[in-house]
């Protein structure tokens, strides 16, 4: 999978500049709050003439770019896995693990927020004034409705009968659909020149699309402020309560998967625990320091080769593959995000949502990008799908690379978890 090339900027890394974002965002949010009120003029006209509409544009980059990055992400993703062919049952079973183990991970997510329920709690009074406001900003972003589709609407949806048209209406379920296709069918029709441009075409329109985030997400730490002042100002103290319950459910259930759901893989496939998380440690402490699968991707590759004593064959292929494909923190991640700025804003999604939460989430461990903040356009994608505005999203960008680094860590272990598994009974 391509990445993104920009270089990283001198002075203040990136996710300190939007940690002192965030935090200037919230204290001067809070004095607002304590000293004048949300209602006071000069507020309404700070946030009416100024956080907003800057909120507003980081949000529509990020919109104007995650439909090319998904669509190419998707097709080159499934086209890596071309070799389930030519691998077999490798590729079946590595197939296989990444849909049922992502939707364990998410599964885990979505019943630790129904019981914890970290975003309730707060003023519904200001909550609704907030989604109002945010509800007209949303659709101004994503450019179609936010109603709510039912089960059979949802069912159709699915199969684009114009896939120009679904991507105008920003349809992204539709689109993700025609992309799988797509990817289904280069991987069927392999071996020509033609097919082989065309996905030459689509890693540079994803190594594009990637480099172009990068640039976008430099300007988070502003955005970050902006989105910060705006719900401290509303809000109050309220949002930082939310804003704990809200990073320790996330933690929760990644520390669940990792040692509940990841020991049970490893245990059926001979493995115990503790020998192989001693073995694997160098690539955990990688990714929870990069925040990054595709940084990780060398140390994985020789982790698995020197210590795991994983067979090349098998472990080149899976953790290739599962550094694009192969993501349950962050899967994990989006679908509690979600459900939590849901909760957040009083917004009851019934069970038929939440499912459709959750498997959008699992395309979307499919299709982001395995660099740092990557979940964070899928997110406000999903968000406005449901009817939650995309700007919400600032509630959770201030803690956003801890979190970050956190499900990095799960997704480069699930992928060696993956290989792990998938080895036993193969022979180098």
């Amino acid at each position: 999978m391509a990445e993104a090339v920009v270089p990283p900027p001198k002075g203040v890394p990136l996710h300190w500049k939007m940690a002192i974002g965030f935090v200037l965002g919230l204290v001067l949010g809070l004095l607002a709050h304590a000293t004048a009120g949300a209602d006071s003029a000069w507020v309404q006209w700070l946030a009416h003439y100024v956080t907003q509409p800057a909120g507003t544009l980081f949000l529509r980059l990020i919109f104007m770019l995650v439909l090319p990055l998904l669509f190419s992400a998707l097709i080159v993703g499934v086209a890596e896995m071309g070799d389930v062919r030519a691998l077999g049952r490798i590729g079946i079973r590595t197939l296989a693990y990444t849909v049922v183990v992502s939707g364990i991970a998410v599964l885990i997510g979505l019943l630790l927020v129904n019981l914890v329920k970290p975003g309730a709690g707060v003023d519904p009074v200001a909550a609704q004034h907030l989604l109002a406001q945010g509800s007209e900003r949303a659709q101004a972003i994503v450019g179609g409705n936010l109603q709510k589709p039912g089960a059979m609407d949802l069912l159709l949806s699915l199969v684009p009968d114009n896939v120009i048209r679904a991507a105008g209406r920003n349809e992204i379920l539709a689109v993700m659909f025609f992309a799988l296709m797509m990817g289904v069918g280069l991987v069927l029709t392999k071996g020509n020149e033609s097919t082989a441009t065309f996905l030459r075409a689509m890693e540079g329109l994803l190594g594009i699309s990637m480099t172009l985030i990068g640039l976008v997400i430099r300007l988070a730490p502003y955005a970050v402020f902006c989105f910060m002042f705006n719900l401290a100002a509303l809000f109050g103290w309220d949002l930082l309560a939310r804003l704990g319950s809200y990073v320790f459910v996330v933690v929760l259930a990644l520390a669940l998967h990792m040692l509940v759901v990841y020991s049970a893989v490893l245990k059926h496939a001979g493995w115990s625990p503790l020998d192989w998380f001693s073995r694997a440690q160098e690539s955990m402490v990688m990714a929870f320091s990069t925040a990054s699968s595709n940084a990780t991707l060398p140390t994985s590759l020789r982790v698995a080769e020197e210590k795991l004593r994983l067979p090349n064959k098998v472990s080149r292929f899976v953790l290739t593959v599962g550094a694009t494909a192969n993501q349950n923190g962050t899967a994990l991640f989006e679908g509690v995000t979600v459900l939590f700025l849901a909760q957040f804003f009083g917004i009851h999604l019934d069970i038929g949502q939440q499912l459709l939460v959750m498997f959008v989430c699992i395309l979307g461990g499919i299709g982001t990008a395995g660099v740092p903040a990557g979940s964070l356009p899928v997110v406000a994608l999903i968000c406005a799908m449901v009817g939650i505005p995309p700007e919400s999203i600032g509630i959770i960008l201030g803690v956003d690379r801890f979190l970050d680094m956190c499900r990095t860590t799960l997704n480069v272990t699930g992928d060696l978890v993956l290989a792990t598994a998938v080895s036993r009974g193969e022979q180098d």
